[in-house]
């Protein structure tokens, strides 16, 4: 099976872009993020401190998670109820960072992803792919952009789905993920010693998904 691992702070377009890639290679696209989202809800739901490691862990064994394709399109469904749009939201995001930095919820969710390496090539998206899902991925990337530019992109995001939300509010929640995806002391995010850095601050969506297909095409293994 042929491992992509694409790692990169909030906001840098991972799963955009490596959902488009992923469609171009013909490989399955495992987007991780949206796997710790479906526990931060499941959490929030529940009225638990997303900052609480020993109740957020309790609450583990009551939660399933699958991730289902129709057709390309990636549906995620907890508890059988497809939350898709629902993990979106800038309160599951922030409550993501939080959950993702306890260790046993790390450890609920790697043998899923293992699996679906395993069995499938894929592109996978997250913040320690490379360097602890999938250390022996055959192509690493490193996708990056300015915090402005990351605000930028969020903030029209939103805007265009209605949500009433100043650049500032959204640059300020950037700067505050970046801190605290890279200062955790479980799995930090981090650039893989062999991870190809693309920087995509003054490229377009276009322009980005041709350099991302671009480097993983050209450091594919030849088989």
């Amino acid at each position: 099976m042929i491992n992509v691992a694409i790692d990169g702070p909030a906001g840098a377009g991972k799963s955009t872009l490596a959902k488009a890639v992923a469609k171009r290679l013909g490989y399955i696209y495992v987007d991780t993020g949206a796997l710790y989202r479906a526990i931060a809800l499941f959490v929030i739901q529940r009225g638990v401190d997303v900052y609480n490691a020993s109740k957020v862990a309790a609450m583990l064994p009551m939660i399933d998670i699958e991730l289902k394709y129709v057709g390309d399109e990636q549906r995620v469904y907890l508890c059988g109820e497809n939350v898709t749009s629902v993990i979106r939201t800038q309160e599951v995001s922030a409550a993501a960072s939080a959950v993702s930095a306890i260790a046993k919820v790390r450890e609920f969710l790697f043998d899923l992803q293992l699996e679906m390496a395993q069995n499938n090539n894929v592109v996978m998206d997250g913040r320690d792919i490379g360097t602890v899902v999938l250390p022996n991925a055959d192509v690493k990337i490193f996708l990056t952009a300015s915090a402005e530019a990351r605000a930028r992109r969020r903030h029209k995001e939103l805007v265009e789905k209605g949500h009433d939300v100043e650049f500032e509010a959204v640059l300020k929640s950037v700067n505050e993920r970046d801190e605290q995806d890279m200062n955790r002391p479980i799995a930090p995010l981090k650039q893989a010693k062999d991870a190809i850095l693309l920087d995509t601050t003054e490229l377009s969506l276009e322009e980005s998904e041709i350099a991302l297909y671009n480097a993983i095409k050209d450091n594919l293994p030849r088989r």
